[in-house]
Parts: structure tokens; C-alpha cells; sequence
């Protein structure tokens, strides 16, 4: 019973419950305070996904990412442009060739195939990395956005509908598009 009151107290703090003295006074370091007689727990949550696709940051750090891809798939294309012609080149003429010439166009080949491989898993591993840099930017912002808000707000309590495993959560406790439009107010003079 003593390890399982801190989590009764806790759960029926939030959902407004009225505790019982002699459960109230079993410890519990993770219990809350209890609100004042009267006072409800304001809980919300956001929907962190649907600020990064909507909020003006979060688009434009997406449409940075679609640029520098750009730029990859355009050098990519062109590898395999070079591979394909040569790959061509050995079908094609390959039977006039001599050995050695043959031996040599196909070590250039494969040698060029093992490049455009490398550089392709580079610039996946570099696009995954500047993504991870921009989307944190814009969280470390948007974390300022959200406690500001929920301060506003009276919440007790703000929580990632994803991350924290809502399995129910009325409409009117999202948060998510006064946060996108209170973040879209705040970052016009900061770019990602």
C-alpha cells in the first residue's frame, strides 16, 4: 500500500479528486501539491508534429532541408548519369576491347559506383544531421512558447500528446494552434 498511495495521490490530483487524510499523509516525492480547495488542475497538451509542419519556423527549417536535397539529388543525378554512360561504354564496345582496356573501364566503373554509394550515404547522413540541428532550434524556441503560454494560461501541466501516451483528450485542452500562432508572433526576426 505505501509505494501505490504516492501514485493514488497523484492520480487523483489530477483528475480532481478529493484525497483521504490518512492516504494524503503517506510519503509520495513525486506527488504534487494538492490545489486549494475549490481550484481545479488545468492540464493541456500540444501536438509538437503539427507545430513543426504549421508554424512559420517550422516551415521554413523544412524548406531549407527540401533545398539542400535539392542541390544532393542534382549531383546525385548527375553520378548516375556518369555511371550509366559508362556502364553503356562496356556493353556497347566492350567486345572490341582489348582486355585490358575492358579490365580497366570496368575497374573505373565499379570504382566510380563505389564513390556515388559513399557519397550518397554522406549526404543522407548529413541531411539527417542538419535536419536534427534545425528541428532542435526550433523546439529550444518553442519550449520558451509553450511555458510562457501555459503560465498564461493557469495549466498546471502541458504535455506532448504523443510522447506522454494521451489516450484521450478533449479538443478543448489543445494547445497546439495558440502555440503556432503565439510562436509565429514571437520568431518573424529569428530564422532557423
Amino acid at each position: 500500500m505505501r509505494q501505490w498511495s504516492g501514485v493514488i495521490i497523484v492520480v487523483a490530483v489530477l483528475l480532481g479528486m478529493a484525497v483521504s487524510p490518512v492516504v494524503a499523509q503517506a510519503p509520495g516525492p513525486s506527488a504534487p501539491p494538492a490545489p486549494a480547495s475549490g481550484s481545479t488542475i488545468r492540464i493541456a497538451y500540444i501536438d509538437v508534429q503539427r507545430v513543426l509542419a504549421r508554424s512559420s519556423a517550422g516551415v521554413a527549417a523544412r524548406e531549407q532541408l527540401e533545398r539542400e536535397k535539392a542541390v544532393m539529388q542534382r549531383e546525385m543525378d548527375a553520378k548516375r548519369q556518369e555511371l550509366e554512360k559508362l556502364r553503356d561504354e562496356l556493353e556497347k564496345k566492350g567486345p572490341l576491347m582489348t582486355a585490358d582496356v575492358r579490365r580497366e573501364r570496368q575497374e573505373q566503373f565499379e570504382r566510380k559506383r563505389r564513390d556515388a554509394a559513399r557519397q550518397m550515404d554522406d549526404f543522407q547522413k548529413e541531411l539527417e544531421k542538419k535536419e536534427q540541428t534545425l528541428l532542435q532550434r526550433v523546439l529550444q524556441d518553442l519550449t520558451g512558447v509553450i511555458e510562457r503560454v501555459g503560465k498564461e494560461r493557469g495549466y498546471y501541466m502541458v504535455v506532448e500528446k504523443r510522447g506522454a501516451s494521451v489516450l484521450y483528450a478533449s479538443p478543448d485542452a489543445d494547445l497546439t494552434d495558440e502555440i503556432i500562432r503565439a510562436y509565429d508572433q514571437q520568431a518573424p526576426k529569428k530564422t532557423p
